[in-house]
């Protein structure tokens, strides 16, 4: 039995992901609610398992309310920043979907909390934090000049990890620069 038929995943995916028209329409909500649907279980498990490995440590060291806001006010802000670019691009009905922004920001906050940590990359290739955070960040930006990387939307990633550092400059007065260079 499927709990999940095609009309209700059409629907719930029509409704709450954010796609630029119905944006103009009014529907703003979906600046939030984008981030909790994805396009399919390898998309969700991979956030999630992300969301898990760095999401449990920075909530440990900005407490559950701030690590709720940071997440919330880093994806909704990627969400706007996405929905300016496909709609001043004329991709109006784009569906975004995913919590890859907001993702970008807690590794981000991860790297900056914790600069000496390592992450073993696929379980073999060790990486400082901040080393892996500028890695996935470059390659962001190496997907949006060649245009490849298929149906991602770098420019989410890439936006998340710019209102994750701004959140750490404005709110708490910090240069993740300094944090993640030990300069």
């Amino acid at each position: 039995m499927r709990i999940f038929g095609p009309g209700l995943r059409y629907f719930l995916l029509t409704r709450m992901s954010m796609i630029p028209i119905l944006v103009r329409e009014g529907w703003i909500w979906t600046f939030v609610t984008y981030m909790f649907m994805h396009g399919g279980f390898s998309h969700i498990l991979f956030n999630m398992l992300g969301l898990l490995i760095f999401g449990i440590h920075v909530e440990r060291q900005m407490g559950s309310r701030e690590f709720l806001l940071y997440y919330l006010v880093t994806g909704a802000l990627a969400g706007v920043f996405s929905f300016f670019v496909y709609y001043f691009t004329g991709s109006y009905v784009v569906a975004l979907m995913g919590a890859s922004g907001a993702l970008y920001a807690v590794q981000l906050a991860y790297a900056i909390f914790y600069p000496n940590s390592i992450i073993y990359i696929w379980g073999i290739l060790p990486l400082r934090a901040p080393v892996m955070v500028l890695g996935f960040t470059a390659l962001s930006i190496y997907f949006v000049i060649t245009g490849g990387g298929g149906n991602v939307a770098h420019l989410t990633h890439l936006a998340g990890f710019a209102f994750g550092w701004l959140y750490f400059v404005i709110r708490f007065g910090v240069s993740p620069w300094r944090r993640l260079t030990g300069r």
